[in-house]
């Protein structure tokens, strides 16, 4: 039969101590207590693994051949008590993210590196794909959170605000635009404009405000992702309008930016799960962000 761990934990007290004496001081118990469980061992395994020659408590061979085992499981329990702290504390284990591109661009490198900064031996799966997928995947439990820019209806998810940026422009370098201090559908009117297509959020925004506008829209390319929209910009095909996440990222790059007017705000959100509570590390992620001001 398997010995109980505290059976096991007297059998190696009396290895190392070499007495009953020394086992019940180490584990500050009394001695019958002590000799009660080793008795108890043996009846268990069905082998001495004790004798006493001349008043001392000599180990058998079986109790050799079983000590180094002994000593195998209690490295493995530590380890295992050591993870579980660090899981505790955050410190270790793997946080799994679904992001929509933008934010992956934008936000996402910065919060990542001082997040795995405070707790190196984190790991984050970071996953790119669009709103609704993110979505399925929290739901799903998939991953940890989700990250998305715009509104999302699915009941499956907690949807919480982070920050709330407006459309703005990314243009080439020397266009004659960039003079202005910002950029109105109006100063856009018929300039080649590189737009993200409709069934994205800031797609949506920037063909209804031209629309408001009664400005035209003259689409020169059409892309899925800002990324895309900003390096034809950048290399002269036309100015683009994205969201404020887009836009600081083009920023950082070099890029020439300017605001767009009027301000269309376009919101970044968390997604999280209704059915678990979120994970120590998911959670210490996500108190990073809300320190983080965008602007």
């Amino acid at each position: 039969m398997i010995l109980s761990l505290r059976e096991m934990d007297v059998f190696r007290q009396v290895m190392e101590r070499g007495s009953v004496t020394g086992a019940a001081e180490a584990l500050r118990i009394s001695q019958p207590a002590v000799s009660k469980m080793l008795q108890q061992a043996e009846d268990r395994l069905g082998f001495k693994l004790f004798v006493r020659v001349k008043k001392r408590l000599l180990p058998t061979t079986e109790a050799h051949s079983l000590f180094p085992e002994a000593l195998n499981a209690f490295a493995a329990i530590d380890v295992v008590q050591r993870m579980a702290s660090d899981l505790r504390a955050g410190r270790s284990g793997l946080l799994r993210l679904a992001v929509t591109p933008t934010l992956a661009h934008s936000i996402l490198p910065a919060a990542i590196s001082a997040f795995r900064a405070e707790r190196p031996d984190v790991t984050v799966n970071m996953r790119i794909m669009t709103m609704l997928e993110a979505a399925s995947l929290v739901a799903d439990h998939r991953v940890d959170i989700g990250m998305v820019i715009g509104h999302i209806g699915d009941a499956r998810v907690l949807v919480r605000e982070l920050w709330m940026l407006s459309l703005g422009c990314v243009l080439p370098h020397g266009h004659p635009l960039c003079a202005r201090e910002a950029l109105t559908p109006a100063d856009l009117a018929g300039e080649p404009i590189i737009v993200v297509a409709r069934h994205l959020p800031a797609g949506q925004l920037v063909a209804r405000a031209f629309e408001d506008a009664n400005a035209e829209l003259h689409v020169a390319v059409e892309v899925n992702q800002s990324s895309v929209a900003c390096a034809l910009a950048h290399g002269g095909v036309g100015v683009t309008v994205l969201d404020g996440f887009a836009v600081m990222a083009a920023r950082e790059q070099g890029m020439e930016t300017r605001p767009f007017l009027p301000f269309v705000p376009l919101p970044a959100r968390i997604l999280t799960s209704r059915q678990r509570p979120l994970p120590n590390l998911a959670a210490s992620f996500v108190q990073g962000l809300l320190t983080i001001n965008p602007e």
